[in-house]
C-alpha cells in the first residue's frame, strides 16, 4: 500500500504541511510512521479524503442544470480569443487551467468575457493517465 510524505500529502491537495499534520492529528487522515520514524500518510486514506474534501468544491455557481457529464469544473473566464468563425476559452478552475475551442456564436450567446464565472464540463472517450515513475508498484 502507498504511503506519501507530509510535504507530498500537502502538495496533493494543495494546502500547507501544517494543515495535513491538523487533520492526522485530528484523526481524518490514518497516519503511521515510517522506519525512519517520519510520519506517513496513508495512501488509501489519502485518497478518500481527497474524494470527500472535493464533493462540492467544482459546483456551478447557479445551482446547474441536469446534465450527464460529471467531470465539471467551475471557475471564472481568465481569456477569450476569437476570429470570425472559432473562439478559444480559458478557464481558471482552483489550481486548473482549462482551455476549450468552441464556436464564436457560443462565446456571444453564452456571454463569455474575461471575469465571467463559466462552468466547464468534460465528456471523453480518450483519456490518458500518467503515473510518476519513481514510485514503487504495490503488487
Amino acid at each position: 500500500m502507498p504511503s506519501y510524505s507530509i510535504g507530498q500529502a500537502a502538495e496533493l491537495l494543495a494546502v500547507s504541511p501544517e494543515t495535513v499534520r491538523r487533520w492526522a492529528d485530528g484523526g481524518h487522515l490514518a497516519m503511521a510512521r515510517g522506519s525512519s520514524g517520519n510520519r506517513l500518510i496513508d495512501g488509501v486514506s489519502l485518497a478518500g479524503f481527497a474524494t470527500e474534501r472535493a464533493a462540492g468544491l467544482h459546483t456551478v455557481p447557479d445551482g446547474g442544470a441536469l446534465t450527464s457529464v460529471r467531470n465539471a469544473f467551475a471557475g471564472i473566464v481568465t481569456a477569450v480569443t476569437m476570429d470570425d468563425i472559432v473562439a478559444q476559452v480559458e478557464i481558471q478552475s482552483g489550481p486548473h487551467r482549462l482551455v476549450s475551442l468552441i464556436s464564436r456564436e457560443s462565446v456571444e450567446e453564452l456571454g463569455l468575457e474575461v471575469g465571467v464565472l463559466a462552468t466547464a464540463r468534460v465528456k471523453s472517450t480518450n483519456v490518458h493517465i500518467d503515473r510518476p515513475g519513481n514510485q514503487p508498484r504495490e503488487r
